[in-house]
């Protein structure tokens, strides 16, 4: 069951045996992928790193469980699962679509309201001049970019977005090719996770 407004989230515990450890957003992407092609279950995730695991609050020693949602994303028709985050944008960022699931990417807190267990994601469509670049940077940082005239966001647990041309997609960081036409889909409570 998602989280709710004022309710305990998450609970001391252990990493079950089989749970698989994981060093970076993009390696549990990589496992919940390899446990969707082989029909498998998603693998109980021990976070050690990552966007995701900052969110969570660091690499704690694997002591407390979190039940989370998993992002979807087709672009162009290829389906990729994510945990942390779906971001498609060229090298200056002026156009750019990035879907959270959780609060950070990389240094930027571009999900300040992003929450790994709301059943939503949080996605920003930006259309930025070269005058709003530097102060959407500086201001990303602290999350304090939003709101801003020239990002949409929404928040949703499915949305489409067409591209005027195609951007590089990176799934959890890993680019996966160039893309016009993205979906995506929050699954919720689809994951457990420790940190």
């Amino acid at each position: 069951m998602t989280i709710a407004k004022g309710q305990p989230w998450g609970a001391p515990g252990r990493l079950p045996e089989q749970g698989v450890v994981v060093r970076s957003d993009a390696a549990a992407a990589s496992a919940l992928e390899s446990a969707r092609r082989d029909g498998r279950p998603f693998p109980t995730l021990g976070l050690l790193g990552g966007d995701l695991a900052r969110t969570l609050g660091g690499a704690a020693g694997l002591a407390v469980r979190f039940p989370i949602d998993v992002g979807e994303v087709r672009v162009d028709g290829r389906l990729h699962l994510f945990v942390a985050h779906v971001s498609a944008h060229g090298r200056t960022w002026r156009r750019s679509v990035v879907a959270m699931n959780a609060q950070w990417l990389g240094p930027w807190n571009l999900g300040p309201k992003a929450h790994p267990n709301d059943g939503l994601l949080d996605i920003s469509d930006a259309r930025l001049s070269c005058a709003d670049l530097p102060k959407v940077r500086a201001r990303a940082r602290l999350g304090a970019h939003l709101p801003h005239p020239r990002i949409r966001l929404q928040r949703t647990g499915a949305a489409q977005v067409d591209l005027e041309r195609p951007l590089p997609v990176f799934v959890d960081g890993v680019c996966v090719g160039r893309g016009r036409q993205l979906a995506f889909r929050a699954l919720p409570d689809a994951l457990t996770v420790f940190v």
